[in-house]
């Protein structure tokens, strides 16, 4: 008899019951082949037994490419037969009665990926829920969004059910805006507002943009030096002329998305304590136009600013996540 549910706690002993060791050293974020030393007979032999007890087609979770628990466990929902499909909220550590909710938003081309790890250096009571955006990870069957209010529409809906209790935004460059512009949604629509809003590497929004580059229009070379002068994107995928094409669609979706998106004209600054995070050494957002949020809030919480690049974040986990852990509980206080 099949499992009616997809419990994370359940793949876990699973996991663990095939490897003979503990479960609670299956963690959410490990991975199977680093960590947990899962070789390839090790990995049918899971997938086996997940396939065998959850109705999931034969020979798909050994090829889904999932490479820790909490990547199988979302691959699993989105496969179960009968269920609905995947959302795109992806919970590491879920928990029944979160003290509160953090979500969030990565950059353009991205995924939740950015934040892998990030839940061990949260409150223990704290729920972090990554959000997806379409096209990518366990959604990549999905068709890409290329427009603002379409994706904050879809976020809008995914995460309405989980704000009944104090919650918090975090978005990084594309991730920013959304999460800005998810606020403003919520606030206009009469819904729960977040406790805290947190932007990094994305300026305030501007209605004259000047004569900004426009990614989504550059040739194949051109956008891939571009990203390689921006930094964060690994070489084996900007170089590789086999990955690229995979990746190209993405990018330029979510490239698309932020050229097209036109900026509100004098915007009603958010009740909303709201703080900015930026690199030191970022080659696409000054401190200027970082600080030009304060005019975007009743409630400016500073800037703090990080050694590294645009991608600054990959480098910082740890002294982020305490800073966003005190702006949230300052503004709740």
């Amino acid at each position: 008899m099949t499992n009616t549910t997809v419990n994370i706690e359940d793949l876990r002993a699973l996991i663990a019951g095939v490897l003979e060791i503990e479960p609670k050293e299956v963690t959410n974020e490990a991975h199977f082949t680093d960590k947990l030393d899962i070789d390839s007979l090790l990995m049918l032999e899971i997938s086996t037994r997940v396939e065998n007890a959850y109705d999931v087609p034969e020979n798909t979770v050994v090829t889904s490419g999932a490479r820790t628990l909490a990547e199988l466990h979302a691959f699993v929902i989105s496969k179960r037969v009968g269920e609905t499909p995947a959302g795109p909220v992806i919970r590491p550590r879920p928990l029944s009665d979160p003290a509160a909710r953090l979500f969030l938003l990565h950059h353009a081309g991205g995924s939740h990926l950015l934040y892998r790890g990030w839940a061990e250096h949260f409150p223990q009571d704290w729920e972090l829920c990554l959000l997806e955006a379409p096209g990518r990870g366990h959604l990549q069957t999905l068709r890409l969004i290329d427009d603002c209010d379409r994706l904050v529409d879809y976020f809008h809906n995914a995460i309405a059910p989980l704000l009944d209790r104090p919650f918090g935004f975090f978005g990084h460059s594309l991730g920013a805006l959304i999460a800005y512009q998810l606020t403003r949604r919520l606030h206009h629509e009469g819904d729960p507002l977040p406790t805290w809003l947190g932007v990094s590497a994305y300026g305030a929004p501007r209605v004259k943009a000047g004569t900004d580059d426009r990614p989504h229009l550059m040739s194949d070379d051109e956008l891939r030096g571009w990203l390689r002068n921006v930094g964060g994107s690994t070489p084996q995928l900007l170089d590789n002329d086999a990955v690229w094409p995979t990746f190209a669609p993405v990018f330029r979706s979510d490239f698309k998305l932020l050229d097209t998106w036109a900026p509100p004209h004098d915007p009603e600054p958010l009740p909303v304590p709201l703080s900015v995070f930026g690199g030191r050494r970022d080659k696409l957002i000054g401190e200027d136009h970082l600080l030009s949020w304060r005019a975007f809030t009743t409630h400016f919480r500073g800037l703090e600013r990080y050694e590294g690049d645009h991608f600054y974040v990959m480098e910082h986990r740890q002294p982020l996540a305490a800073a966003i852990t005190a702006a949230m509980r300052s503004a709740a206080a």
